[in-house]
């Protein structure tokens, strides 16, 4: 009966304080993540594709140079 009793305590324990928290949480953010972006990464993601727009300009600028000065850069790539 003393090991019967060794598991109990220790899942009691579980089962009030552990478990409910683990639910919890675990379902506070699964909410947070059916919500989609927050305000603060809807403009990050805005921010982040204004500046790949930007880039990407830029490489067509400087490849357009490239082919006006050095015609062959391409084979070589």
């Amino acid at each position: 009966m003393n090991g019967f009793e060794e598991v109990i305590a220790p899942l009691m324990v579980f089962m009030i304080f552990i478990a409910p928290l683990w639910l919890i949480l675990h379902y506070r953010s699964k909410k947070q993540v059916s919500q989609g972006l927050s305000e603060h990464e809807h403009r990050q993601l805005i921010e982040l594709s204004n500046k790949a727009e930007k880039m990407a300009e830029r490489v067509q600028t400087l490849e357009s140079i490239l082919d006006a000065e050095a015609p062959q850069w391409r084979s070589k790539v």
